[in-house]
């Protein structure tokens, strides 16, 4: 019970990583906002929670748009208080559209980047003055070991979530002061319904590649997640950790 009367906010927690965040909170007892666009999924995940013992609400947030954000904050607190914990998971990944960046539709891309990239920051910017209320939080950012690798199309993700480690340290170091922690998590290929959808043969030869030799599973990240929110993280800031079964080695 590490989080025991603490009130987190996990954006994209209606299914994926960010469900198995939420749940992994939940279990170790926060009151968890479920901030999602999907309503029907965001709904199921607070209803999920709250059947088993949990304290959990749906909101609906919009991470690109900052007012949605605002709101989405205003409505956390009314329900449980100042917010201390937050996962800022949302990101567009599933069903992208994979293509070159000098013919990748413009708009697409911009309303890509305004999620990916810049949905992290809209998010901190309305919770932050409630964990400086609270005296101090802990902050995480999804990124993807995408962020150090390059291909040939889709390159705007791991642009997106390189940008996200450029945040993760900026945020860091504008925080500390205020004792807010930021961190992020950089997981590597993850069975999810998403990674579902790649081709076999394609999951095959990353797999093959890797130390481990296998995909993560999303309590692999909530495992790594939960560290960086409790207090045995308390002298860990401005740090992106890959749990990725080695893929990418950095000394």
């Amino acid at each position: 019970m590490r989080f025991k009367d603490k009130v987190a906010v996990v954006t994209g927690s209606g299914q994926g990583i960010g469900e198995t965040y939420a749940k992994r909170l939940a279990a170790e007892g926060a009151a968890v906002v479920i901030a999602e666009l999907n309503e029907a999924q965001g709904q199921r995940v607070a209803d999920e929670i709250n059947a088993s013992g949990g304290k959990a609400i749906f909101i609906r947030v919009d991470v690109s748009d900052e007012e949605s954000c605002k709101a989405m904050a205003t409505a956390a607190k009314a329900a449980f208080g100042d917010v201390e914990l937050l996962i800022n998971n949302a990101a567009i990944f599933a069903g992208m559209r994979y293509e070159p960046l000098l013919t990748v539709d413009i708009n697409y891309y911009m309303k890509f980047m305004a999620v990916n990239q810049h949905g992290a920051l809209f998010v901190t910017r309305a919770i932050a003055p409630q964990m400086i209320a609270r005296g101090g939080g802990a902050i995480i950012n999804q990124s993807s070991t995408a962020a150090y690798l390059s291909g040939p199309v889709g390159n705007y993700y791991g642009i997106s979530k390189l940008a996200t480690n450029g945040l993760t340290m900026a945020l860091a170091a504008e925080l500390g002061a205020q004792k807010i922690r930021v961190n992020g998590i950089a997981p590597g290929p993850t069975a999810t319904d998403a990674m579902r959808q790649v081709d076999a043969k394609i999951i095959e030869g990353i797999v093959a590649q890797m130390p481990l030799g296998r995909l993560g599973s999303t309590d692999d990240q909530a495992d790594a997640a939960l560290f960086l929110l409790s207090d045995a993280a308390s002298f860990i800031t401005g740090q992106t950790l890959c749990v990725d079964g080695g893929m990418i080695r950095k000394p």
